[in-house]
């Protein structure tokens, strides 16, 4: 997991804001809209299983800002585990926040295809902080779902890989399942949920090595 966690002149981050720029360049100019929208057309036409319905939307919401930002709040009041809080709230707010930014600058709308599945509890959040422009309420790259799962996922696989190496990459099943769901309920496309994907995981190496994440270790140790 040492991989994970890496500065901004490293090969890892340069690489990464290429595969960014990429992303957003081909969303930017419709170059990937045949394959988003024949993604969602299949997922819009195959919603409706009940117990798959709730399954979806339970993953999804749990990717929201507010119930994020409540975990991170618990670590950070818990001692031995506020250099892990302090990391995960900086990472949460500051990818909701970019997110945000860069929705007004590609300006893509979301899916416009009505989520006919079972009924859920609570509205399923659009999660948009977009509100730096006008219609930012229906923008769309990158996700800021998939970009916090991915932050959650890192972060906690990273502070857990000490005790189990191999384990630790379970927890990537999260965001994947997180990802897979916005595209589920009609809220994103695939190639947004990829690019939230590419900025979480770029802002996380770098965060994560300013908080000074891996001194979680030289805790455990004494």
């Amino acid at each position: 997991m040492q991989n994970w966690i890496f500065d901004f002149r490293s090969r890892s981050f340069v690489l990464l804001v290429i595969l960014f720029l990429i992303t957003s360049t081909l969303v930017s100019f419709e170059i990937t809209e045949e394959f988003d929208q024949g993604i969602i057309f299949f997922v819009s036409e195959n919603v409706g299983n009940p117990i798959l319905d709730i399954i979806m939307q339970s993953i999804t919401e749990s990717g929201d800002t507010f119930y994020m930002l409540g975990f991170g709040v618990i670590t950070l009041l818990i001692k031995k585990t506020r250099r892990i809080g302090i990391t995960l709230m900086i990472l949460i707010v500051l990818s909701t926040l970019l997110t945000g930014y860069i929705k007004c600058g590609v300006d893509r709308d979301r899916p416009d295809f009505d989520y006919e599945g079972v009924s859920f509890p609570v509205e399923i959040s659009q999660d948009t902080f977009a509100l730096f422009c006008e219609g930012g309420n229906n923008a769309s790259f990158p996700s800021g779902h998939a970009a916090r799962s991915i932050v959650f996922g890192i972060v906690l696989a990273y502070v857990l890989s000490e005790r189990f190496p191999r384990g630790c990459y379970l927890l990537f099943a999260y965001p994947i399942l997180v990802s897979i769901s916005r595209v589920y309920v009609l809220q994103h496309f695939p190639m947004d949920v990829i690019g939230g994907a590419i900025l979480g995981i770029m802002l996380t190496g770098v965060l994560a090595s300013r908080t000074k994440l891996y001194k979680v270790f030289d805790k455990s140790k004494t």
